[in-house]
């Protein structure tokens, strides 16, 4: 089973404990490498304008990238960089060193600038949303920057019977082509009952996605029916409508 998920805009930059022995390297360098000069390149009001960020976001992540350094104590395992609402639900510090192995082996994360990562590859804070129009030598964003090399990594390393769970959003999960992929795609959908109607509302489904990272991880499971018994406040199983999980409440 294969887990992909979107990276957070919300990311810590304090010291984190890990286990240095769990450290992996980077499998995109060279890609990263040309985007990080590429973006080193825009001055503060164009990095605004590219990011659609505030003033104070302009200058921290102007910064960021102009003192980019993948030898910098700000290095962190990106489970544990990342501190937006589906990392909350996933509580990434309290898997014990198991759960980390499993996770390490089953856990892949989306980013536009690292491509895809695992759990323990170390990364520098940064912003940089896939969805971002940002030119390149390949095209006029990054979904035409990336191409196939999103897909082929996940077609290197899946084994021909293993089940792909996506809990990425829309805006991450389109990059991997998952279409062209043969494997099983299975996709939980979260919805609530609003107004005598059931909706995806982003604030719930985003935690819900990380609680089921969290189900899945805490219990190393490894057949995606078991997916069904997942209930979190009050989110339970209601029907798989084409090989998406729906789970209402």
């Amino acid at each position: 089973m294969k887990i992909f998920i979107s990276p957070a805009k919300k990311i810590t930059e304090e010291n984190v404990l890990y286990d240095n022995t769990k450290v992996t390297k980077l499998y995109f360098n060279k890609e990263v490498d040309y985007l990080v000069n590429e973006l080193k390149e825009y001055n503060l009001n164009d990095l605004k304008k590219l990011m659609n960020l505030s003033d104070n976001l302009s200058q921290l992540n102007y910064d960021r990238y102009n003192k980019w350094n993948l030898k910098s104590d700000k290095l962190c395992p990106a489970i544990f960089m990342f501190q937006g609402d589906v990392y909350k639900g996933l509580k990434a510090n309290s898997f014990n060193n198991q759960q980390l192995d499993f996770a390490q082996q089953s856990l892949r994360i989306i980013s536009g600038l690292y491509g895809i990562l695992k759990p323990f590859d170390l990364i520098f804070p940064y912003r940089l949303e896939m969805g971002t129009k940002m030119i390149t030598r390949k095209g006029k964003n990054l979904y035409e920057f990336w191409g196939d090399k999103l897909k082929d990594f996940i077609l290197n390393e899946i084994k021909k019977d293993e089940v792909i769970i996506n809990l990425a959003s829309n805006e991450y999960s389109k990059s991997l082509k998952l279409n062209n992929i043969h494997n099983k795609v299975i996709t939980p959908i979260f919805k609530d009952y609003k107004n005598g109607s059931l909706k995806v509302i982003s604030f719930f489904a985003k935690r819900a996605r990380g609680e089921m990272v969290n189900f899945i991880i805490s219990n190393q499971i490894t057949k995606y029916n078991d997916l069904k018994l997942f209930n979190y406040e009050g989110y339970k199983f209601a029907k798989d409508l084409n090989n998406q999980l729906v789970f209402t409440r």
